[in-house]
């Protein structure tokens, strides 16, 4: 059994890391949380000590950490014993924290594809230009290594799995529509690191469609569904990390992504690319001061984590899948609703951040319990998925199944 848990990051989802880990350290064993700033792991450990969320006596504790140093990282892991190591931190780092895992043999789990600082959008697919490249290494050194273990990318890919497999003899379509009907009160702000959620959509929209890969430019595509709980939403086809795994291991030809945004978030954004101020190349000032607009922005909007206390309403986040079945048509709708104040009551943390925090808890305690420890490196959809989803409803995040029979809690 592995145990001893190291969480690279200091922000929202680490917060969530950090609880769901304390409420079943019994399993996973002592607890390290490291970035750069220790202050925040600090901030983390009190917030669990304060709610009680350690299940046992254990080790809790705070590290300074350059995340980018691998020999940093891999002394930081041979010093606190961690076997498994969930990287919740920027998207640029995955790569230095994947190969400190390697060299060390402790388990890799992350929530989003390794991204350039330099680079938007790249060609598809993603993790072939990045994490893919390491999948020989980690075989042979027998390290595991689950990509992509949030909610989006993460659970959708096990609910896409699950329908695949399940209920149909084959698949057209899988959609994935990610909706956040909750309320932060903020002019503007975004749910998670600003930098990466721009990024997101200032290159090109990837989706696989007909089997292949298909290039439309943000807010181009859109759609309207009637959804549970969060009734009518419209949602824009956007790129996103689970298509460059699920469009490889699905025989599925049309996979898309969808996400949805209001009026007001849509003009802000428009006005913030059009000025040039998400641009991820520095200009200098006149002053001479060279400066990244994308971080300035970054800079002076609210940080993702604030948010949390006055959230309000509810995500509703899914895979409407269709196929066939005993040659008739189907479709089902597999999803999660995650309500934001419950999340700030249990953990501190906003819905959007505990959807993606307590998933690579989940895989980290398969992984702990020998289920999911495979040693080689793998996404969720290639796994057996029917533990992470009964763990999932046991944790905070419900799935439920909506198709001909109604709608109903799925387990297994």
């Amino acid at each position: 059994m592995k145990r001893n848990v190291l969480i690279i990051g200091a922000g929202g989802v680490a917060q969530v890391v950090a609880h769901k880990c304390a409420q079943h350290n019994d399993v996973l064993g002592d607890i390290h949380i490291a970035s750069r700033t220790v202050e925040k792991c600090q901030q983390i450990v009190d917030s669990v000590r304060e709610k009680g969320s350690l299940k046992t006596a254990g080790e809790l504790q705070a590290h300074a950490l350059d995340a980018l140093d691998i020999e940093a990282t891999k002394a930081l892991i041979a010093k606190t014993q961690s076997q498994l190591v969930i990287n919740v931190g920027s998207a640029f780092i995955n790569m230095s924290v994947l190969q400190a895992c390697i060299e060390t043999g402790a388990a890799y789990l992350d929530t989003a594809i390794h991204e350039d600082p330099e680079k938007i959008c790249e060609t598809p697919p993603w993790y072939a230009n990045y994490e893919w490249k390491r999948r020989e290494l980690c075989e042979a050194n027998n390290v595991t290594a689950i990509l992509g273990v949030g909610f989006d990318p993460g659970v959708v890919n096990a609910y896409a799995a699950i329908a695949v497999n399940e209920y149909f003899d084959s698949v057209s379509d899988i959609d994935i529509i990610d909706i956040n009907a909750g309320s932060h009160g903020h002019y503007f702000a975004t749910n998670f690191d600003p930098e990466i959620n721009f990024r997101e959509f200032t290159g090109q929209v990837w989706s696989w469609q007909n089997s292949q890969w298909t290039s439309n430019q943000m807010f181009e595509v859109k759609r309207t569904d009637d959804l549970p709980v969060v009734g009518e939403q419209t949602s824009y086809m956007t790129g996103h990390d689970e298509l460059h795994s699920l469009s490889k291991n699905l025989d599925v030809p049309n996979i898309r992504f969808w996400m949805g945004f209001g009026e007001h978030y849509i003009n802000v954004f428009t006005v913030l690319k059009n000025l040039g101020l998400l641009s991820e190349q520095p200009v200098t000032t006149a002053e001479g001061l060279e400066v990244v607009p994308l971080k300035v922005v970054k800079a002076v909007l609210p940080d993702p984590s604030s948010l949390a206390p006055n959230y309000q309403g509810k995500t509703c986040i899914g895979d409407l899948v269709k196929g066939k079945k005993d040659g008739a048509d189907k479709e089902v709708f597999i999803y999660n609703v995650a309500d934001h104040a419950e999340a700030y009551q249990e953990v501190g943390s906003q819905g959007i951040s505990y959807t993606a925090g307590v998933p690579p808890v989940a895989a980290a305690i398969l992984i702990a319990q020998g289920k999911w420890d495979v040693q080689k490196m793998v996404n969720v959809e290639e796994l057996d998925c029917k533990p992470f989803i009964n763990l999932l409803n046991e944790m905070g995040l419900p799935t439920r199944i909506k198709d001909e029979q109604g709608d109903r809690a799925l387990s297994f």
